[in-house]
């Protein structure tokens, strides 16, 4: 057939002849189907064909001269210029021989299908879905297409080549708008009305961590993620566990999924409300999600670079298909070797949050609009307010300071366009358009992590560049110390060699939230408390198991983001008066007139009252490196006053992960008590290395309590009694071949302690991810005149 071109007759390399989207499906169909790719059949109507219907219908010279006569800026224009060319095609009549190809090559499908076979009809412009460029959404798809309708579909999607959005997209990007032509795919329905469906990339789209595939996930059809219209499920795999075969699912989140999209009564799709049940529960099984991320990880292993892919499950036959995909372009265009830091100088009153996208902060005046027919109103450099956007928006979009949505996810159509324009969003906020007026001074704050905040006014922020091509190179291995998970996803660009410090205190506060003892003396809890837990942990019945998943999923984030390089993750050392702050810890917590030296660290993990609260800690490890694959983590425990007390918390361990030597795991101990020190040869037996705590071991060397204002003149880390125990750890351990770093906060702050730490010897220096670079130029410094004498 001349104007036909089924999936097997198709490559990448035929984005001229198909568009991208039919050329990505013929290649994973002819090379990938063997790998595990399961790709459904379908047919292209070339762009040769395309441009048969224009001049059989003598349309060229038409089209043009609108588009000469149109200022793309004016939205009024853009929208009359756009209406008028979709018209004269659809109003177009088919050559008899392309209509006797296209319905041809309808019933070859049919044979290897059904009689009352359906199908998807989408569009695929020769110009989208390249490598640095995405015209991703800007053509129309028509879903549920029978054979009766097919030929009217076909001619919507040509016509959809002048969508407002792609005439607006290709003048902004210097694209000849009759160099583009459109090809149309028609390609078997997956039965997703009956199961679901969503998007997958093989990069995390917002920070550019390129370990992990993310996988969201709807009910029914999938266009309401790009729609906004719901927050769906999301999974977020590990390659490299994935890779080994472990079940590498490193976090979940429920979605809202409060609509889905099924067929309609007479062809053609149509919106309802999802049933409580299907809200309740997530669209996709772990094992559905495992499968899905080893096809996505064969496409960008076979295309060799991140990939934005789009899935289906069929309802009916139960299996997952891959029926898009399309290179990943907004971290793929980005400068290579170059960190930008968004830092906000200081913080103001919080109206409301939501989901950030990217990691930049913008400031400037709001511009509230409900409806895309108001879409003239707005001016260039406002911050637009909205429901959420579509296609539509796009003009205004582009001249946005921000955007902000009361729906959506990371997915949706607000946040792809964000993070290709380069401007802060934050989507899913539930009442910016309640609580936001036009007119209205507020700052958005997209780099504090996966949340973000809009502040009132005008707040003050710097934009600092970081080029990691000129970064020198440390004898001396540079840590970074790491609270919250996300923040480890908006720093992994970071030059570091490891995490020194990461702290469970953040994950179990900000996240678990729970005091673990009480989950696990739930049955026998006060009512009003189990009303609490019951908010957070519904969908648990063994409500010890939240604690375990939660804590491993906030601590297998920080691994992932600094893979393969060692992660130091601390056992947990709240002090009594802070875990008593956590839901039910009034129960379970003593009374202690100074906590900075009561029961803390170690003498909790083997003590009758919490040693199965500590166990959850251990398990929580053990998933991590075991289940997920995550064997970078290295553990270490806080606080441990004496020998003893190690054993008797080394033997915990063990009893739940397995002999050390058997295994391969480490397990450390902070240097933070000057008995560590020492008496360090005989800690030295029982752990695999040591990380001083400068903070704690200044406090109790000069006998303060660093949390006493009157006292905090004294607390001074260069204090020579504290230099002379720092060094002597260090040579000790240096000694023995075993590890030692340090991860207080004296090197992020004193120039003098770095010197210090050089001149010893030590292996590894962890700082404060705002000083990491100040800190590997110190080192650097300090290291090359060590050589010089």
């Amino acid at each position: 057939m001349k104007y036909i071109k089924f999936f097997q007759e198709l490559s990448k390399d035929d984005v001229g002849l198909v568009g991208g989207k039919n050329a990505n499906l013929g290649e994973m169909y002819q090379k990938l189907i063997g790998l595990g790719v399961r790709v459904p059949s379908g047919f292209a109507v070339t762009a040769e064909g395309y441009d048969y219907f224009i001049q059989f219908n003598n349309l060229e010279n038409k089209i043009k001269e609108i588009l000469q006569n149109t200022n793309i800026y004016d939205v009024s224009q853009l929208q009359k210029a756009g209406e008028e060319i979709r018209n004269l095609i659809k109003q177009g009549e088919f050559p008899e021989d392309l209509k006797n190809e296209i319905l041809s090559a309808f019933e070859e499908l049919k044979k290897e299908y059904s009689e009352n076979l359906q199908v998807a009809v989408r569009s695929s412009a020769t110009a989208e879905d390249l490598p640095d460029a995405s015209f991703a959404g800007q053509q129309e798809t028509y879903l549920n297409v029978t054979e009766k309708d097919l030929l009217e579909k076909v001619k919507f999607c040509f016509a959809s080549l002048f969508t407002d959005r792609a005439i607006f997209y290709r003048q902004e990007k210097g694209f000849d708008h009759f160099k583009v032509k459109l090809s149309v795919g028609i390609q078997k329905m997956v039965r997703s009305d009956l199961a679901s469906s969503g998007v997958m990339f093989t990069i995390d789209a917002d920070s550019g961590l390129d370990k992990v595939i993310v996988v969201n996930g709807v009910w029914g059809l999938g266009e309401l993620i790009v729609q906004g219209k719901v927050i769906p499920d999301e999974w977020i795999v590990f390659k490299v566990g994935l890779e080994r075969g472990c079940r590498s699912i490193i976090s979940k989140r429920l979605g809202e999924k409060v609509k889905k999209i099924v067929y309609g009564e007479n062809g053609g799709v149509a919106e309802v409300e999802t049933e409580q049940k299907e809200k309740e529960i997530f669209s996709l099984s772990d094992d559905e999600v495992l499968e899905l991320a080893k096809m996505g990880y064969i496409i960008e292993k076979h295309y060799k670079r991140a990939m934005d892919i789009e899935w289906a499950k069929d309802g009916v036959d139960g299996k997952l298909y891959i029926v898009q995909a399309r290179p990943e372009t907004v971290h793929s265009a980005k400068k290579k070797n170059v960190w930008v830091e968004y830092k906000l100088k200081a913080r103001g009153e919080i109206l409301t949050k939501g989901i950030a996208i990217g990691s930049k902060i913008s400031s400037g005046k709001v511009r509230v609009i409900k409806d895309v027919s108001k879409i003239n109103e707005f001016q260039e450099g406002e911050i637009l307010v909205t429901e959420m956007t579509d296609p539509d928006w796009v003009p205004i979009m582009k001249i946005a300071k921000g955007i902000i949505t009361d729906k959506g996810g990371r997915t949706c159509h607000a946040a792809i366009v964000s993070r290709e324009l380069g401007i802060p969003a934050i989507v899913g906020t539930g009442n910016a358009t309640e609580i936001l007026k036009t007119g209205d001074e507020v700052t958005i704050d997209c780099s504090a992590g996966i949340t973000g905040y809009i502040y009132k006014g005008i707040l003050d922020y710097e934009v600092i560049e970081h080029n990691l091509e000129e970064i020198p190179e440390t004898k001396i291995k540079i840590y970074v110390n790491i609270g919250l998970p996300d923040e480890a996803w908006e720093r992994w660009y970071l030059p570091v060699k490891g995490v020194g410090l990461a702290r469970e205190e953040f994950i179990i506060a900000e996240e678990i939230k729970i005091h673990p003892n009480a989950l696990i003396d739930y049955p026998n809890l006060p009512e009003d408390i189990k009303q609490k837990i019951d908010e957070l942990v519904k969908d648990y019945e063994d409500k010890k198991q939240y604690f375990v998943d939660k804590l491993a999923e906030g601590i297998a984030k920080i691994c992932t983001a600094y893979y393969p390089y060692e992660v130091i993750v601390r056992f947990s050392d709240f002090k009594t008066n802070e875990y008593a702050n956590l839901i039910g810890g009034e129960l379970y917590e003593p009374k202690e007139d100074n906590p900075m030296i009561g029961w803390r660290g170690a003498s909790r993990y083997y003590h009758s009252k919490f040693q199965e609260a500590f166990k959850l800690e251990v398990l929580a490890m053990k998933k991590v490196r075991e289940e997920m694959g995550l064997d970078n983590l290295v553990m270490m425990v806080p606080f441990c006053r004496t020998p003893e007390e190690g054993r008797k918390v080394m033997e915990i361990i063990e009893s739940i992960m397995g002999k050390r030597e058997e295994k391969g795991y480490k397990v450390y101990v902070m240097a933070e008590i000057p008995s560590n020190i020492l008496q360090a040869e005989e800690f030295l037996e029982i752990f695999d290395g040591m990380s001083i705590g400068s903070n704690d071991l200044t406090q109790l060397t000069l006998g303060i309590d660093r949390d006493n204002e009157i006292l905090q003149g004294l607390a001074d880390e260069r204090n020579e009694s504290v230099k002379k125990l720092i060094s002597q750890v260090i040579k000790i351990c240096k000694e023995k071949n075993k590890y030692i770093g340090i991860c207080g906060q004296a090197p992020s702050d004193f120039p003098e302690i770095v010197e210090l730490l050089v001149k010893k010897g030590i292996e590894s220096i962890s700082v404060n991810s705002d000083v990491v670079i100040k800190t590997i130029e110190l080192v650097k410094k300090f290291e090359d005149e060590n050589r010089k004498y």
